[in-house]
C-alpha cells in the first residue's frame, strides 16, 4: 500500500531523498552504469505504510503511522533499521533504504537495503506504551519481515529492548516448531535473547576504526586531536569512547536538547553518567558550558563526527567548519551542496555508507550466529569487524586514487558495480 505524502512534508524531506539520488546518479555516470540497471536501482521494490491503533495508559486510543521501505534485494534479504522519530515519513524511508542498499553492497554482505519506522516522539510515551506500539507495529508488518526476507535492526530512538519486543511478537505468530528458526528475524537484540557480543558498540567502533584507518593513511597521530560529536546516543557515545581511549579529546557535544563546549576536554564516561541520570539530555553538565546550536559546527577542532540525523551539514554552515575530517556516523548528515564546499576547502569526508557500516556488519555477525547456532566471544566479533572494515576502507581508498574521485564517489562506485554485476550475471526476469 502506498499513500501520498502531503506536499509540505514532501518538500521538507525532499532534501535527503534528493541527496541520495544525486550521489547515486553521480557515481552511475562515472562508471557508465547500464541504463536498464539504473532504472531498477533508482526506484524501490516495495513500500509499506501501515496505520494502526494502540490503547494508551489512560485508556485513550491513538492511531500511529508506520513505514517499511524495501529498496533492493538483488544481493540478499532486505536489511535496515527501524527508527522512532517525528521526521519519519515515506520519503525519509526511501532515502534511508537506498543508503542501506549501497552500504551492504559496499561491505560485501549478502544483504539488500530497507528502512522504516514510526512517526512519533518516544519521549512523550511511557515504556509500556512504547511496548504496545512496537508490538502492534510488528503485527501490522506481518510477513513483510522475516529472517530470510527483511531483517530490521535498531536505529534512531530504538534499542535492544525494542528488538526483543519485535522478536517476541513475530515469533508468537509462528507455530511452536517454527519459532526456533526465526531468532534472526531482527538483529541488535539483547544478549539474553540471541543478541551478539559487541553489537551494541559495532557502529561507533566502526566510525572510530575508519577515523583510525584515515589517520594511518595520512600519517596523523590521533593523540591530543580535538573532536566534536553531534548526537550522544549509541553511535556518538561509542565513537567518543574509543577516540578518547586513543588519546583524542572530546571538546563539544550536541544533542536534541542543546550544545555544550569545553576546550580543555569533556570526559566521555562522566557525560554518559550525567545523561543517564538526566533523561538523556546533555544540558546542565557541569564539565562544560552551553553554547548556541548554530555555533556548534564552526567550533575549532580537528575531527567532526555528525552522528545524529540527516541533512545537518548544509551549505549554510559548511563554510564555518574548521575540522579537517568529517566522519559520518549518521546516515546522510552532509547534503550535496555542503559536500562541494567542504571538498573545495580540502576537508576529507569518510562517507556514511563506509563510516557507519560497522553496525550492519555487526548485525550480519549476529544473524550468522543465530542461523548457525553459534556464540562468538567479544574479542572474536571485534577482530572480525576490524578486518572487514579495513578491507572496505582500503578498497574505497584504492578506487578513490585510481579514478581521482572523492571517497563518497569511490564508495558508491564499488557498491553499484557489485549490484550491476549481480544483475548482469543473473539476468532480469522474465
Amino acid at each position: 500500500m502506498i499513500t501520498k505524502t502531503p506536499k509540505n512534508k514532501r518538500q521538507q524531506k525532499q532534501g535527503m531523498l534528493e541527496n541520495v539520488m544525486r550521489q547515486f546518479n553521480h557515481a552511475a555516470d562515472i562508471i557508465g552504469l547500464n541504463t536498464n540497471i539504473r532504472k531498477i536501482l533508482e526506484v524501490t521494490n516495495n513500500e509499506l505504510v501501515v496505520h494502526f491503533p494502540v490503547r494508551m495508559d489512560n485508556g485513550e486510543v491513538e492511531v500511529f503511522t508506520g513505514y517499511r521501505v524495501q529498496h533492493n534485494n538483488a544481493l540478499g534479504p532486505y536489511k535496515g533499521g527501524l527508527r522512532y522519530h517525528p521526521t519519519v515519513d515515506i520519503d525519509a524511508a526511501r532515502a534511508l533504504a537506498m543508503w542501506m542498499t549501497w552500504k551492504t553492497s559496499l561491505a560485501g554482505l549478502p544483504y539488500g537495503g530497507a528502512k522504516g519506522g514510526i512517526q512519533l516522539q518516544p519521549s512523550k510515551y511511557s515504556q509500556t506504551e512504547l511496548e504496545r506500539i512496537t508490538r502492534r507495529f510488528t503485527y501490522a508488518l506481518g510477513d513483510n519481515i522475516g529472517p530470510e526476507l527483511d531483517i530490521p535492526a535498531p536505529d534512531v530512538n530504538t534499542n535492544p529492548q525494542t528488538m526483543a519486543w519485535i522478536l517476541d511478537t513475530y515469533m508468537s505468530t509462528k507455530s511452536p516448531n517454527e519459532r526456533s528458526k526465526n531468532m534472526h528475524v531482527v538483529t541488535g537484540k539483547p544478549i539474553g535473547v540471541g543478541g551478539s557480543e559487541g553489537r551494541d558498540r559495532a557502529t561507533g567502533y566502526g566510525v572510530f576504526l575508519n577515523i583510525k584507518f584515515w589517520a594511518e593513511n595520512k600519517k596523523v597521530d590521533l593523540n591530543d586531536k580535538k573532536f566534536i560529536v553531534q548526537g550522544f546516543g549509541n553511535v556518538g557515545y561509542w565513537t567518543a569512547y574509543f577516540l578518547e581511549k586513543e588519546g583524542a579529546v572530546l571538546t563539544a557535544v550536541q544533542d536534541a536538547y542543546g550544545s555544550i563546549y569545553n576546550e580543555d576536554g569533556i570526559s566521555v564516561e562522566k557525560l554518559l553518567a550525567f545523561t543517564q541520570a538526566n533523561k538523556g539530555s546533555i544540558l546542565g553538565y557541569v564539565g562544560a558550558l552551553p553554547i548556541e546550536n548554530k555555533d556548534f559546527f564552526g567550533l575549532d577542532c580537528d575531527i567532526c563526527v555528525p552522528a545524529a540525523l540527516g541533512n545537518q551539514i548544509t551549505s549554510e554552515n559548511a563554510t564555518n567548519i574548521k575540522a579537517y575530517l568529517i566522519a559520518e556516523g549518521a546516515n546522510g548528515p552532509t547534503d550535496v551542496e555542503a559536500e562541494k564546499i567542504l571538498l573545495a576547502k580540502g576537508i576529507d569526508i569518510i562517507p556514511d555508507i563506509l563510516c557507519n557500516s560497522g553496525g550492519v556488519i555487526g548485525s550480519y555477525f549476529e544473524w550468522l550466529q543465530n542461523r548457525n547456532g553459534e556464540i562468538w566471544h567479544l574479542e572474536e566479533v571485534m577482530e572480525k569487524l576490524e578486518r572487514k572494515l579495513r578491507g572496505s576502507f582500503s578498497k574505497v581508498l584504492k578506487v578513490s586514487k585510481e579514478r581521482e574521485v572523492d571517497m563518497r564517489s569511490a564508495a558508491f562506485i564499488i557498491a553499484i558495480e557489485r549490484l550491476e554485476q549481480a544483475y548482469e550475471q543473473r539476468g532480469i526476469f522474465p
